[in-house]
Parts: C-alpha cells; sequence; structure tokens
C-alpha cells in the first residue's frame, strides 16, 4: 500500500452560523476557531491542487475536484495533520504510509474513472485512495490485508460518510471474485508479477493500474483488457512500502542490505516516452525526460549535455517559488548490523540557490533510515549548497543505524529557488 507511496474522497465540513442557532436547531454548530480550522485545510487542498496536483500534470477536471474537496488530514494520525497537505507520503502505523497527494492523483486520473464505474482496489491503507475515488465512480470495493489497519480504516470511511465504499480484511492478491468482474482495479501494493485472479476478474476494456517489480525497482504500470489479451504501458518508476506477510517473503529476489548501492546514478538510462500523448501536453510545455531506478520526482529533468561530469547526461532541479519541493527518490537495502557508514559522493552545480521560507528550505543530499517495520526512521544529510558555482565534487560520510534495514536517498531543494544540478551520485558501504 502506498503507501511511500495514494487517494482521497469527500469532505463534509459544516460551518458554524452562530450559537443562537442551536435554539433553532436544537444542535450545536462548530464553534468560530473549528471553522476557521476548516478554512485553513480548505486552503491548504487548494494550494495543494495547484501547485503540486495540477502542476505536475493531472488534468482530469473531476480529479482535481475530488483532490480538492477529501480532507486528507482525516487520514493520517493527529501528530502528522500538520504535514497532511505537503506532497509527501506520511506514516499511518502498522508500518504503512499514505502516498504523496502527486501520485494519489495520477493513479486515479489513469484509471480513467467513470460515474458508472465498479472499482476493486488492493490495498485499503489509510483510505484515502478509497475515498478520492468515491465522488468518481459508482462503487469502491477496497481490501485490507493488515486487520488492525482495516478495522480502522473501516470505522474512518464510515465517519466520513464515504457509503459507496465497501471495505474487508483479507489478501487483495485474490481479489473479491462475488463482486467481480470489475471496470477498473487500482493496487497500491508492489507484486514482482501481475496477480493472475485480478486479471481474470478485470472486465472486457477495463483498466487496472500496478506497480510492478523488485523490491527496490518497481515501475508503475497501467493494463488494459481488449479482446480479452492483456495490453501493458509503462508509466513510471515507483516505490512502495513492503507488503505484508508471505507475499513479500516470498519475492524471487530479496534485497541484499549488506551491499547498499544506488542505481542509474549517473541519469543516463531513462524511460521510453509514452506510447499515447499527454492530454494537454502543449499547455504544460515540453515534458521532462524520466530516469529509470529514481522516482516521484517534481520540478525535475535530465538533461543531455557534453558538459556532464559523468557520461553524458545530468539531472536538473530547479524551483522559482519558495517552499515547493523539486527533488528524486530512490530507495535501497541497507543492513545497520553490518554497515557502519555509507560513503556518498557526487557532483554538483549551481545557480542563484537560496533558502526557501526558512533556513532549513536548502537544496541537501538526505537519507532517511528505517527500521524492519517503518515504525522508526532517522535523518541525515550533506549539504546543504547555495549561491552559485560550477561542476564539483562532493563526498561525505553518513552514520547508519545499526537498526536501519531500509533507506531513501533524496537530492531536492527542500522548498530552496534556484538551479541545482547534479550528476554520478553513488553510495558505498562502510562496515561497522
Amino acid at each position: 500500500m502506498i503507501h511511500a507511496d495514494v487517494q482521497r474522497g469527500l469532505l463534509c465540513v459544516g460551518l458554524s452560523l452562530g450559537m443562537w442557532l442551536c435554539a433553532l436547531c436544537c444542535q450545536s454548530a462548530p464553534p468560530q476557531a473549528e471553522r476557521m480550522e476548516a478554512e485553513r485545510y480548505a486552503a491548504a487542498r487548494e494550494k495543494m491542487v495547484q501547485d503540486d496536483i495540477a502542476g505536475g500534470g493531472v488534468s482530469d477536471a473531476r480529479v482535481l475536484q475530488s483532490m480538492r474537496s477529501v480532507p486528507r488530514h482525516e487520514f493520517v494520525p493527529g501528530p502528522q495533520r500538520a504535514s497532511a497537505y505537503f506532497d509527501m507520503s506520511l506514516p499511518i502505523g502498522e508500518a504503512q504510509t499514505i502516498s504523496g497527494a502527486f501520485v494519489v492523483a495520477y493513479m486515479t486520473e489513469k484509471l480513467e474513472p467513470k460515474p458508472t464505474d465498479r472499482v476493486l482496489e488492493i490495498g485499503t491503507g489509510s483510505g484515502y485512495q478509497a475515498a478520492v475515488l468515491s465522488p468518481l465512480v459508482q462503487t469502491v470495493y477496497s481490501i485490507e490485508i493488515n486487520k488492525t489497519l482495516g478495522a480502522k480504516v473501516a470505522r474512518t470511511l464510515a465517519r466520513l460518510g464515504y457509503r459507496n465504499v465497501i471495505t474487508k480484511i483479507g489478501d487483495g492478491f485474490l481479489g473479491w471474485p462475488e463482486h467481480a468482474p470489475f471496470d477498473k482495479i487500482i493496487v497500491t501494493c508492489s507484486p514482482e508479477e501481475i496477480p493472475k485472479p485480478l486479471i481474470e476478474q478485470l472486465a472486457e476494456g477495463g483498466r487496472m493500474i500496478i506497480p510492478v517489480g523488485e523490491r527496490y525497482e518497481q515501475t508503475l504500470m497501467l493494463l488494459s483488457k481488449q479482446d480479452g489479451v492483456m495490453v501493458q504501458e509503462s508509466l513510471v518508476p515507483s516505490l512502495f512500502v513492503p507488503m505484508t506477510g508471505a507475499a513479500e517473503e516470498a519475492r524471487k529476489v530479496q534485497p541484499d542490505g549488506t551491499r547498499p548501492a544506488l542505481e542509474n546514478g549517473g541519469f543516463e538510462d531513462l524511460l521510453p516516452p509514452p506510447s499515447a500523448p499527454v492530454p494537454h501536453a502543449s499547455a504544460l510545455g515540453p515534458q521532462p525526460s524520466v530516469p529509470t531506478a529514481w522516482y516521484y520526482g517534481r520540478q525535475a529533468d535530465v538533461v543531455r549535455a557534453d558538459d556532464a561530469p559523468q557520461g553524458t547526461h545530468y539531472l536538473r532541479l530547479e524551483n522559482n517559488q519558495p517552499g515547493r519541493p523539486a527533488q528524486m527518490f530512490q530507495g535501497f537495502p541497507v543492513d545497520g548490523r553490518v554497515v557502519g557508514q555509507l560513503s556518498l559522493s557526487l557532483s554538483l552545480r549551481a545557480e542563484g540557490i537560496r533558502n526557501g521560507l526558512s533556513p532549513d528550505e536548502s537544496p541537501v543530499l538526505a537519507v532517511r533510515f528505517f527500521d524492519g517495520r517503518r515504525s522508526r526512521s532517522a535523518n541525515t544529510h550533506l549539504g546543504p549548497w547555495r549561491g552559485t558555482f560550477g561542476w564539483k565534487a562532493v563526498e561525505g560520510k553518513l552514520p547508519v543505524p545499526v537498526w536501519a534495514r531500509d533507506a531513501i536517498v533524496q537530492i531536492g531543494m527542500l522548498g530552496g529557488t534556484g538551479r541545482l544540478e547534479v550528476d554520478d551520485l553513488r553510495i558505498e558501504p562502510l562496515p561497522r
């Protein structure tokens, strides 16, 4: 479940008309502070939609309206609510996360939801994806394998009034045969191969979106059933947190945390362009190149140039609005019992880099470590970098917590403004 990496629904918030209304209606209205809070959340959603979702290329008007309406903060724990409307994944408990808003909107748009659709969701997670789909389709059938999470999300969806979302606890890769066939299927946990029951339960002419691949190298796939045959298209790299139980343990390719490394650190390998034109692409301008193994890029592009420090390509991150993300991510395994430090090296070039809304909003190379259940994490980084300078080599060592089993590297502006160019990014393990 994205849970690194997905979706919302419809918000109903009452606005107070004053305490005198209680005498007429025999019910209390929210106090002024609650009304103001609701207005702040609504403003934050609007900014998120404009800057991160529409700004990222999602153009379906119905999807954008659903993203404006669904109260994302209701689907995250209280301590995470302050970050609910930033375009980032957030922990929701039980070793799972809620996906970043853009990922949710992107996957929803690719499904091409219609009011008559019956949709199967595999991996309910926080319930946010189901909530986003709710006003767009006829019915959402959603399956969550984790009992604690499944029971919690059922209560949340019922409390918020998503009556057309039907949930159950079980193995999602078996589908929901009694309700099949489904017009659309959306999967928010990543198997090595597409589960056969889901293919069988997809209706003729239906669409499925699913992340497929190895633990740290996944690709978001779009499938459509045409004359009984599944037609596949690779969309973008993705990273979803580990699945629960036997499905994760049965992977043919298991990660080796004793030898952490990065893939495509020179940004030479690119995904092929989409087979179909991007809707309204002319209005969005030239579409950026997407490097393999890197995911959830924001305001990022791969540039081909003769002056690249390594090979013929490098990554360009550029932001002109303080506070907005410009970044790329990659996940990798690391076993802190064996690896005591990570030696990092990269080439950098900068132009006009300044802090964002605070001194902390400056470009860095950050690594976030997680324990085996993602219940514990720690952050460390190289940088920050500011100003203007030509290509230079940067090196550093970062300590690895002994409890670390997974990590995510982020190269980004972190809200800073200006242009940062990156090439030849490498990680080498140093023994404990």
